[in-house]
Formats: structure tokens, sequence, C-alpha cells
């Protein structure tokens, strides 16, 4: 397959303590199947699905604490200068770019706001084998208390074009912050999503990347995930995008699922931003 363009989501990957748990979990809610660990790298194991790589798991680095959490990767023809355009638009690296074999060089970073989001330059691992289908990746959101400092991060890193999204009242009279981040001229092709946290949102959860991943049946996937151990934080509810819901699985890492082919309403207008 083509590589991907620079600022494209190509690849998400999780840590678990219980990889073997996290295995049984996505196997189940996604249908995935997954290889062979890779010991040379830490035991990383990449999911499939229909024979087509679409993420991994691994386990913690020995004596490392870090919850279990979903890292979406954004792909660059060049990780070093990246990095640098990370650090002088006020993020932070959290692991320097870091070449992997002959697959590829990764960062992981850290935007203003706080949302962790890795680097992916690309060797012989193009990233995705398949996305926006069942089974595979669908769609990406920041979601951040610090619009601004978001906004004015990610056009300085990534060739970004910002657009409002019209999402019309949230419940309370306030109209719905969210933006989209897009590859290309004018709108182009979206690649990730801005929405302003609310009161709704425990003053605990930093800002953070929720990860969507496409289902043929979103009322299936969250009663298979809460059958093991998952829990349901919103939804499932009908949008012009798709049926979505937001779960986390037995072991706290969160992400949405979505039922792409069930869309219900008209798309919000967009404007410039």
């Amino acid at each position: 397959m083509t590589e991907y363009p620079e600022g494209a989501p190509c690849w998400v990957d999780a840590m678990f303590a219980d990889v073997e748990g996290a295995k049984a979990f996505y196997g189940e809610v996604l249908g995935w199947t997954f290889g062979e660990a890779a010991s040379e790298f830490g035991n990383y194991t990449q999911a499939y699905s229909d024979g087509k790589a679409v993420a991994a798991v691994v386990p913690p680095m020995p004596g490392a604490d870090a919850p279990s959490q979903w890292c979406l990767y954004f792909a660059s023809p060049d990780a070093a200068a990246t990095g640098e355009k990370i650090k002088a638009a006020g993020g932070e690296l959290m692991m320097e770019p870091m070449q992997v074999g002959t697959f590829g060089t990764m960062l992981i970073a850290k935007e203003p706001s706080g949302a962790v989001f890795g680097v992916w330059q690309p060797g012989e691992h193009k990233g995705f084998e398949k996305a926006g289908e069942p089974g595979s990746f669908a769609w990406a959101e920041v979601f951040t208390r610090d619009v601004a400092k978001v906004d004015g991060f990610l056009p300085k890193v990534f060739p970004f074009q910002a657009q409002k999204m019209d999402m019309g009242d949230a419940g309370e009279g306030a109209a719905m912050d969210y933006k989209v981040f897009s590859l290309g001229e004018g709108a182009g092709h979206p690649a990730l999503g801005r929405m302003a946290m609310g009161s709704e949102f425990p003053p605990e959860i930093p800002a953070y990347i929720q990860v969507f991943f496409g289902v043929p049946d979103c009322d299936e996937a969250v009663s298979a995930a809460q059958k093991l151990g998952g829990r349901l934080h919103f939804g499932p509810v009908d949008s012009p995008f798709g049926r979505m819901a937001a779960v986390t699985d037995q072991q706290g890492a969160a992400f949405a699922v979505i039922d792409m082919g069930t869309r219900v309403g008209d798309v919000p207008a967009m404007t410039p931003a």
C-alpha cells in the first residue's frame, strides 16, 4: 500500500499489563486476530482484521507503571524534524525519535494541553493496512479543556487546515465547540476532530485522544464490551456519521466504536476557522 501523507493518522497501539486479556477482549469486541509477539521489540503484537494489520498491543516496559491507553500515531516523512516542530510549538517529547529496526522511526509526544500522541516515520511498516471499515481505525478526536492551545499547536506541526463544525445546541444553551483538522486544500481529507471538554468530564480526566474503531453493529459491540468487563460511558447514540458509543475496556483503556453504516440526520455545516 502507499504511504500515508504527512499528518494523517496511520497507526494505533496500546500498552496492557494483561496482554492476553486485551487480546481476548478486542478479539471478541472488534473481531481481531493476533500475530506472534515480537520478542526483540518488547513482545509487540500486531492485531489483524480480515488478515490486514490494524493495530498492536504490547506489555509495559519492565518497571513501568503506565495506565492502559490507546496511542494514535500521525505519519511523518521525518520524525526528527516533526519532533523539532512539536517542541517549537510548545509540545513536549516524551520519547525522542527512535528507530524500530527496519520498520520505521517513532516518537511519543504531548501537545500543550496534555494529550499524548505518537509520530511514525515509515520504513517497511507503512501503517494501517485497513482503515475506515468495521474492525479497523475509523476516526479520532482530541478532547481538551484548553482548545486555544490545541488549535494553535496542531497546524504548526502538521499541514492541517482547520474548520469549525456547527454542532448546534449542546443541551445547556451553549453550542458545542468542535473543529475538524483536514489535509489538503479546503475541507480536503478530514484527519482529526477536536472537542472541548465540558463539565460532564470529571476534573481528574486529562486531555486525551479518543480513537474510534469501526464496527458492524454499535449496540452489539457495546454489549460484548460490557460482558467482558468493559464500561459504557456515552451512547450508543445516532449521528450523521454513524451510531457511536464511548467505552473503556476491562483494563481502563478508553476508545469508541462507530457503525458508519447507520447514519441519522444531516452532516453539520463547516466553516473555515
